[in-house]
């Protein structure tokens, strides 16, 4: 009796530390990707990959953890750590700043791509459509807040925020899904994830 205890609280801890650090390592991937960043003149949006690091780490590690490592970052970034674009001003004004509905969305568009890709089957028409459901949120909440930032309409938030980025926003997703699959499709990856 005093073993099955002493093995189910083991089992939790070794539980516990591969959970810190998969949330750890993908909270970084974050703060690399974040920093790959190209200002666009016709936009106060820059181009970036951390985009593709929300969906990458959502379809690979599932909704708690992908939305737990995007809260991370975002605290890394608001006390004024370097992980956000290089474009912007960096802490908490980058939150506040043009980027930051797209910033803010990340948790929910992690928590949401990584629901759907848990609910079933891994598969690529699974992961791909929990992609496109997770860049919907990050738009969405990109040019909502941009629109109330800075008082636009939609077509004007749409043609800043949203528009200059749909064909790279399409090879993120494949990219993303393709990975993830990759991942998915591998002897070791889930049994890391158990």
């Amino acid at each position: 009796m005093a073993n099955s205890a002493v093995q189910a609280v083991e089992t939790r801890s070794h539980s516990l530390s591969r959970n810190l650090a998969l949330i750890v390592g993908a909270s970084l991937l974050m703060d690399i990707l974040g920093r790959f960043s190209v200002p666009l003149p016709i936009s106060p949006v820059p181009l970036t990959l951390a985009n593709f690091g929300v969906l990458l780490i959502a379809l690979s590690l599932g909704a708690r953890r992908a939305a737990a490592a995007m809260c991370l970052y975002l605290a890394q970034g608001a006390l004024g750590m370097p992980v956000f674009s290089p474009a912007g001003p960096g802490g908490i004004a980058q939150i506040l700043g043009p980027t930051g509905g797209y910033l803010m969305s990340y948790p929910l568009a992690a928590f949401v791509a990584g629901w759907i890709v848990d609910r079933g089957k891994q598969s690529v028409a699974r992961f791909s459509f929990a992609a496109i459901v997770g860049e919907i949120l990050l738009f969405v909440g990109g040019i909502g807040y941009l629109m109330a930032l800075t008082h636009v309409s939609v077509r004007v938030a749409a043609n800043w925020g949203l528009y200059p980025f749909a064909f790279g926003e399409v090879i993120k997703v494949i990219a993303a899904v393709a990975i993830a699959s990759r991942l998915g499709s591998s002897s070791k990856w889930p049994s890391l994830l158990a």
